[in-house]
């Protein structure tokens, strides 16, 4: 089925469009939207210094690369005493080990002048540690650690990879080696 619509005049039409545009040709336009106040420009923020790159430090010298205090090592039984004496060409002795037996001791001596006690340092290759010493009061410019004869340092001197470091405050350092003789003395005190 057909639904019937009465026809609309065309003038109706077109006048009701003419109508409509006159209509909205009236209306105010629309406002525009309002400004806003400029913004202050924000300061640029300084891009932050870069991060100096550290640079290495200086190395200090290594103790396994100083030069080897010269002379040799040399064991003897005087008076059975095992001592192993470490002396210098053409000049004295520098550094020993002697075994007190009696006392289960290693006098661990070195050249040096004091009037009192003197802070020693051992260094080997399986770390450091510190001595208290005094002069020997029997000979003069030697000054002397006493050590029980099992103590570790002992076997860490002996064992320590070629060589190990001798130190007396206010003394220059000795570069010894770990030669057999003080593996000597440390045995023969055992």
């Amino acid at each position: 089925m057909k639904a019937n619509h009465p026809p609309v005049p065309a003038a109706f039409s077109l006048t009701g469009l003419a109508a409509l545009a006159l209509l909205s040709s009236c209306v105010a336009p629309k406002a525009p939207p309002p400004v806003l106040p400029a913004q202050a420009p924000r300061p640029v923020q300084p891009s932050p210094a870069p991060i100096p790159i550290p640079q290495p430090t200086p190395r200090a010298t290594d103790w396994r690369d100083a030069a080897q205090t010269p002379g040799t090592w040399i064991w003897s039984n005087a008076d059975g005493s095992s001592t192993a004496r470490f002396s210098q060409p053409g000049g004295g002795i520098v550094a020993s080990l002697s075994c007190d037996r009696v006392n289960g001791q290693v006098l661990l001596a070195r050249q040096g002048r004091a009037t009192g006690a003197v802070p020693l340092q051992i260094t080997t290759s399986t770390g450091t540690q510190a001595l208290f010493s005094e002069p020997l009061r029997s000979t003069p410019g030697i000054i002397v650690a006493v050590l029980r004869s099992r103590d570790p340092l002992l076997d860490a001197i002996a064992f320590s990879r070629g060589r190990f470091a001798f130190e007396a405050t206010g003394e220059a350092t000795l570069y010894l080696p770990s030669w057999p003789e003080i593996s000597r003395v440390i045995e023969d005190c055992r």
